[in-house]
């Protein structure tokens, strides 16, 4: 039964634990703002050269998706190639849903992912896609998830996350899908991009990630605690390009 769990949960652990010590609290303002030009190892600032926020997330026994920056028409992005890989880029935060609940991003893809299916464990590989992670209190959890949860932290020195979201570019799906991940009802697929139609295209997508968390799970979000982005083709032993733009978290109108 375990297995059901371990793939995309104990991913969402290391997830955790790579940004983990960076977390910090936002304060007041009409949004915020994460950067991927701050993807490099050192990021240069007026104040000159700091530690990146960005983490590079790896899992054992997987070969690591590459992400390097990337420019075009003055444009810079993350770009991201993976082939029979996955891996992916942490950014630790601490942001309040409810004060902050639009969500925007912009992504291009070469092309889906062939043999993606959100809805099997063999298929679920994306071009594209966004993680956003919720601190969750576990004694929340019904006796059941509970015992699951002990007994995947006997697996893992790292946090485990009990609520994330992954908006994903899929392969074949409609939009406004929302469904759990085929491995953990801890984790749901949120389709905001699909098929082949857009692909090598910028794509602008806006998200109320407070209203999307309220569907898929049936309560009220706690606070974000961590965001990334990942292209992986794992488990459908593929290939897939993408570029990441900026992600930015505001306030409603």
């Amino acid at each position: 039964m375990l297995s059901n769990f371990f793939n995309p949960v104990i991913r969402l652990a290391f997830f955790l634990f790579a940004g983990v010590f960076s977390a910090q609290a936002i304060y007041a303002q009409s949004s915020i703002i994460i950067p991927v030009t701050d993807f490099t190892p050192k990021a240069i600032n007026n104040e000159g050269e700091t530690e990146s926020k960005w983490s590079v997330l790896s899992f054992p026994r997987r070969d690591a998706t590459q992400y390097s920056l990337h420019t075009q028409d003055s444009l810079v992005s993350i770009k991201a190639e993976s082939s029979n890989s996955a891996s992916g880029l942490v950014y630790q935060v601490d942001i309040n849903p409810a004060e902050y609940p639009i969500i925007e991003w912009s992504w291009q893809i070469e092309a889906p992912v062939k043999d993606g299916n959100y809805k099997t464990k063999d298929g679920d590989d994306y071009a594209a896609r966004i993680y956003i992670t919720f601190d969750y209190d576990k004694s929340n959890l019904s006796f059941g998830d509970r015992l699951k949860y002990n007994a995947l932290k006997t697996f893992s020195r790292f946090p485990i996350p009990i609520r994330a979201i992954n908006y994903i570019w899929a392969n074949n799906a409609d939009i406004d899908t929302i469904a759990p991940n085929a491995y953990t009802d801890w984790v749901y697929m949120i389709v905001a991009e699909t098929g082949n139609e857009r692909s090598n295209t910028w794509v602008m997508q806006t998200r109320n990630i407070f209203e999307d968390y309220k569907a898929a799970f049936g309560e009220v979000p706690p606070n974000i605690n961590g965001v990334a982005i990942m292209t992986d083709t794992d488990n459908t032993k593929n290939s897939a390009t993408a570029f990441y733009g900026d992600i930015i978290f505001r306030k409603a109108d």
